[in-house]
């Protein structure tokens, strides 16, 4: 069976007049380049430019949510390339025909819509996946992946992705990126970002492995608190001086508190020592949240805090294939009680900026909107993760545009690993709030002309305002 072209239409409206707006409004921003401010593509896939191996490493096994959904199947993840395991040519083609035997699985669900999007849009395949048609897909891709305009960097001018930010930890040396940004071959801009959320586990069985090292690398004797608090101050000025603009923050909760100095001091000693309690440790976290938001005040860094995931809920899988590794759950989140003594301290200082996401929508409404609807700081992170989904971005616009309207918003996230997917989730979420405004202006909620500018500013001023990114344009 051969699929149809992918009809000009999907995502919006289905009510002719809404629809015809909708088009416009979608037409008008189709084509605008990609800002990516939060994600995971390796930056040393672009340093290096290197081509790229197969179809299974390069869609399948750096996508939880493919590999996540096989595995429900039966399909052993190692069977799958997860973790980074090697797979040889047979291997990636038996995991890549284990995608197409269970292709059903995937009906209904995004997941399906970016990838026959890519697979329609980038590698011009138009048959429906089977176990009849995985081979004849495997070589299509292998043959489009193997040419020269298909390596990383071709790719960033194809998809038009102006800025691309990577996930790093705070003692990488971002060789990576100091190359790129040294290359005057290359004008795309690639950000890294701070992420020290296991330098802000004291209880974690490693901790005083992991600021051994960052003494290493800052500099800074770890071995007191003091210390400690400078080696972090001086990772996040490094990754300043190489573009960061945002660190990112993923814990159990956002709760906060602030301790006194000398109540840190002898917890990190304790922890240090491995003696301190869970109770203990826990509150030294809750306080090293509010540093960092101290240090964002001092060093423009953009705070964003994404919670409400049990980690590795498996621990077979855990053992097995390591973190990251498609087992992360979403649990129930509070943010109003938790997030009160930092926004206290910190909530309309005018440097601090902080954005707010959440896999637990429940809160969009009763707490997030609020709080960035009176905070300066606060801006309501886009869906992401299990919410980046057409029905759950409507809801995310129903239930936060009442009380913030569009611009108090971040613009939206793809967070993925998966690099071909970028053009196609960017293009998801420019249909929806097509969608989304096209409706508005049928109501005669919205005028048609402050339509296109919203439509717009969605995914150019929003996004650079809520990240800064007009921070070190220059550079």
């Amino acid at each position: 069976m051969v699929t149809s072209a992918l009809h000009p239409d999907r995502l919006l409206p289905a009510d002719p007049g809404t629809r015809q707006i909708a088009r416009e409004l979608y037409g008008s921003v189709q084509g605008l380049p990609i800002i990516s401010p939060h994600g995971h593509v390796p930056p040393e896939w672009l340093a290096q430019d290197t081509p790229f191996k197969d179809p299974t490493s390069l869609l399948l096994s750096p996508d939880h949510y493919i590999f996540r959904m096989l595995h429900a199947a039966g399909v052993p993840l190692a069977e799958l390339g997860v973790g980074g395991a090697e797979l040889d040519e047979a291997g990636a083609r038996r995991a890549w025909a284990h995608l197409c035997e269970h292709w059903h699985l995937f009906l209904g669900t995004p997941v399906r819509y970016w990838l026959e999007d890519e697979l329609v849009g980038i590698f011009g395949f138009t048959q429906t996946l089977s176990a009849k048609t995985a081979d004849a897909s495997y070589d299509r891709i292998a043959e489009v992946i193997a040419g020269d305009n298909f390596r990383p960097r071709a790719l960033m001018d194809q998809f038009d992705i102006s800025v691309l930010a990577t996930t790093d930890d705070p003692c990488d040396d971002l060789r990576h990126h100091a190359a790129l940004a040294a290359d005057d071959t290359f004008d795309r801009r690639v950000l890294p970002t701070f992420r020290p959320d296991k330098y802000l586990e004291p209880g974690r069985t490693d901790f005083a492995d992991l600021v051994a090292r960052l003494a290493e690398v800052s500099g800074e004797d770890t071995g007191s608190y003091a210390g400690y608090v400078r080696a972090l101050e001086n990772r996040r000025r490094y990754f300043v001086e190489h573009g960061a603009v945002s660190s990112d923050h993923s814990h159990a909760d956002v709760v906060t508190l602030t301790l006194e100095e000398s109540e840190a001091s002898r917890i990190y000693d304790g922890a240090l020592a491995g003696t301190a309690t869970e109770e203990e440790t826990t509150a030294l976290r809750r306080h090293m949240l509010v540093e960092m938001a101290r240090m964002a005040t001092e060093d423009g860094l953009v705070m964003t805090l994404h919670p409400g995931s049990y980690r590795n809920h498996h621990e077979p899988t855990l053992e097995a294939h390591g973190p990251d590794t498609g087992h992360d759950i979403p649990i129930q989140m509070e943010f109003t009680r938790g997030l009160q003594p930092l926004l206290s301290r910190f909530g309309t200082v005018e440097q601090f900026r902080l954005i707010l996401f959440t896999l637990d929508e429940t809160v969009f409404s009763r707490e997030i909107a609020p709080l960035a609807g009176f905070y300066p700081s606060v801006y309501a992170g886009a869906p992401w993760w299990f919410l980046d989904a057409p029905e759950a971005i409507g809801r995310y616009r129903s239930a936060v545009t009442d009380t913030i309207g569009f611009y108090r918003t971040s613009g939206f996230i793809d967070d993925t690993r998966a690099f071909c997917s970028i053009p196609a989730r960017h293009d998801m979420s420019r249909r929806l709030d097509s969608g989304f405004l096209a409706r508005l202006v049928a109501d005669h909620r919205l005028r048609e002309e402050d339509a296109h500018q919203i439509a717009t500013d969605l995914v150019t001023t929003i996004p650079s305002a809520a990240f800064n990114l007009s921070r070190g344009s220059a550079s």
